[in-house]
C-alpha cells in the first residue's frame, strides 16, 4: 500500500508546484501623495516649496523652470512566464502659474491615456548597423607601422 501512495504524494507536490508557478505576482512603482497631504494644497497660495515639502519630492517636472510637478505609481501584474501586464496607473499632476503658485492639481488614471513610448535623442555616429568586431577587421589592413617610427 506504501508503493501506491508514493506517485500519489508525487503528483499532488508537482500540482501544488505547477499552481505556485502561476500565481499572480503584483509590482507597485512609484509614489502618490496620500489624499490628506493633497487637501492640504491651496490652489493660489501654495509655491513649489511648500508643495514639495508637503507632498515629498515629485517622480517627475516640467522641463522648464515653470514647469509642473508630476506624481506617478503604477501597478503591474505578472502570471508565470508572461510579459508584466500594466493594470493601474495614476498620475497626479500638480501645475504652477507664472508667479510661482499652484494654478491647478489633476488627477488622471490609466484609462485617462494611452501608453505611450517614450524616445531619447542620441547623436549618430555615423556607423550603421556596424558590430565592433567588424570595425576591428576593417580597420586591419589600414595599419601602417611606419607611422610608429617617426
Amino acid at each position: 500500500m506504501e508503493v501506491k501512495r508514493k506517485p500519489l504524494k508525487a503528483g499532488v507536490l508537482a500540482l501544488c508546484l505547477l499552481g505556485a508557478a502561476c500565481t499572480a505576482q503584483f509590482r507597485n512603482h512609484g509614489y502618490i501623495p496620500p489624499e490628506d497631504d493633497i487637501a492640504n494644497v491651496i490652489v493660489g497660495v501654495d509655491t513649489r516649496d511648500s508643495v514639495a515639502e508637503t507632498l515629498g519630492t515629485p517622480t517627475a517636472s516640467g522641463v522648464l523652470n515653470d514647469g509642473g510637478y508630476y506624481y506617478v505609481r503604477s501597478r503591474f501584474k505578472t502570471v508565470g512566464p508572461f510579459r508584466p501586464e500594466e493594470i493601474s496607473r495614476e498620475l497626479l499632476a500638480v501645475t504652477f502659474n507664472s508667479n510661482g503658485t499652484v494654478a491647478n492639481i489633476e488627477r488622471f488614471g490609466l484609462e485617462d491615456g494611452k501608453v505611450i513610448s517614450l524616445s531619447r535623442r542620441v547623436t549618430d555616429n555615423g556607423l550603421s548597423d556596424v558590430s565592433f568586431i567588424r570595425q576591428l577587421l576593417v580597420n586591419i589592413g589600414n595599419f601602417d607601422p611606419s607611422g610608429l617610427i617617426q
